[in-house]
């Protein structure tokens, strides 16, 4: 029996006995496209790779036109809100948040009159361990025929030594550049529940409330040239390229000033132009398309800067536009502002297919089966692929209030836990969120 038939044999059985449930086919949805949903968001808040060859020049750019950005959001008709939800749980406590997270999204969902077929496809180390690549052929093809996708974390100590194609971090960069998602959003907001566990002072953490708008699939994680030599003098040399074309930022650019203008109507844009001529062309482009949006202020600053001037004075911030490493980055350290990495979602989404939803925590394999982490990152994930990628406002603002109502009584998990409320584990954590999610009213929006 060929390898690709005992790979196919391996995925069929992970989906069943993972899921345990049927999927609808495509042909038998009523789906359209809706309106671009990205300002919505701010107002309301990784196959196989052969070794790197190294060309002589960078990847070549076609030209090309661009109609006005538009987000595509699957929107169910009244009689037809049945939607195919891909499920992503990686490694470490990825499946631990990722299964608390589906249990509320299908709750949600059933007191709205909405109905999910569920289906589990594994990616990363987990994909490693079952067929051998990060990313299998059949996980493509599932996510691409969902209406949107829930990850969990991909990564752990098992695989830190794989060479880079057999990495589990590999998958996740596939899976980005497969479905397309450029745009990365995600929110930092201090919660008036969580001032005290952020590790700033009360004053400067209290009022938080930023986006950063991150460009997901170019520059350095992407560009070519990239690959390990042996130089003229037999050492070796690693390197890397940043490279990223006018429409790429464009894109991304008009994403940002579109979400800043239904903010508070400012826009920083994060750049190294005083060194990088990809940051000067991303500064150059940047500033080009501020006339179209005479009502955003535009600002610059260099990232060096930016990192300093988040845990200085964090509050100066609205919206934030930057390149995909420097975006990487300063997402993680605003989250601490928050009090948590565990406590922030983010929608990865496309000008077209479905959206990938995620936490931006990693995959903390030291806790692992330990019911010790945080799920309320991937609920509120949860929540955004509701809102962001199905258009099921009233289920996610079920989830999102029921996550306050969790956090109002006091329930935490060890990474916000402080003297006068409860230490409770990942299973009880979300049990408390399912119980909200069951008590309150029918939402409105």
């Amino acid at each position: 029996m060929c390898k690709r038939t005992h790979t196919c044999k391996a995925l069929k059985s992970y989906s069943i006995s993972q899921s345990g449930t049927t999927t609808i086919s495509k042909s038998d949805r009523n789906k359209k496209d809706a309106k671009s949903f990205v300002p919505e968001m701010a107002a309301a808040l990784q196959t196989n790779i052969p070794p790197v060859k190294v060309p002589a020049t960078f990847r070549a750019v076609k030209k090309q036109s661009f109609a006005p950005f538009r987000v595509r959001c699957a929107v169910a008709s009244p009689g037809n809100k049945r939607y195919n939800i891909t499920l992503l749980p990686g490694d470490g406590i990825g499946p631990e948040v990722v299964s608390i997270a589906k249990n509320v999204l299908q709750q949600a969902g059933s007191l709205e009159g909405v109905e999910f077929s569920f289906r589990e496809m594994p990616i990363g180390g987990a994909a490693l361990d079952l067929v051998g690549v990060p990313l299998p052929e059949e996980t493509i093809a599932a996510a691409k025929e969902s209406d949107a996708l829930l990850l969990g974390a991909i990564g752990g100590y098992k695989w830190d030594n794989n060479e880079k194609h057999l990495r589990p971090e590999t998958g996740l960069l596939q899976i980005r550049a497969a479905l397309k998602v450029f745009a990365n959003l995600r929110p930092a907001t201090v919660l008036p529940q969580l001032v005290d566990a952020s590790t700033l002072k009360r004053q400067v953490a209290e009022g938080v409330d930023l986006m950063v708008v991150r460009e997901l699939t170019g520059g350095i994680y992407f560009g070519e040239p990239r690959g390990i030599k042996t130089n003229e003098n037999g050492e070796e040399v690693g390197f890397n390229t940043e490279v990223y074309a006018a429409h790429e930022i464009d894109r991304i650019a008009r994403v940002a000033f579109e979400t800043a203008r239904k903010r508070r109507g400012k826009l920083c844009s994060v750049d190294k132009a005083n060194v990088l001529e990809a940051s000067i062309l991303w500064r150059k482009r940047v500033t080009a398309l501020a006339s179209e949006y005479p009502d955003v202020e535009l600002s610059h600053m260099y990232v060096d800067n930016a990192a300093m001037q988040l845990v200085r004075d964090p509050k100066q911030f609205d919206t934030i536009v930057t390149n995909n490493i420097f975006g990487d980055i300063l997402s993680d350290e605003a989250s601490m502002i928050t009090g948590s990495i565990g406590m922030l979602p983010s929608a990865s989404l496309s000008d077209s297919g479905p959206g990938l939803f995620e936490p931006i925590h990693g995959s903390a394999p030291d806790i692992a089966g330990q019911d010790k982490a945080n799920p309320l990152a991937t609920i509120l994930s949860a929540a955004m692929l509701l809102k962001y990628g199905l258009g099921e406002e009233k289920a996610a603002k079920r989830i999102e209030d029921a996550v306050l109502v969790a956090l109002n009584n006091g329930f935490r998990t060890g990474d916000i836990y402080s003297a006068g409320t409860k230490l409770v584990g990942c299973k009880e954590m979300g049990e408390e969120v399912l119980k909200s999610v069951d008590s309150q009213v029918p939402a409105s929006v």
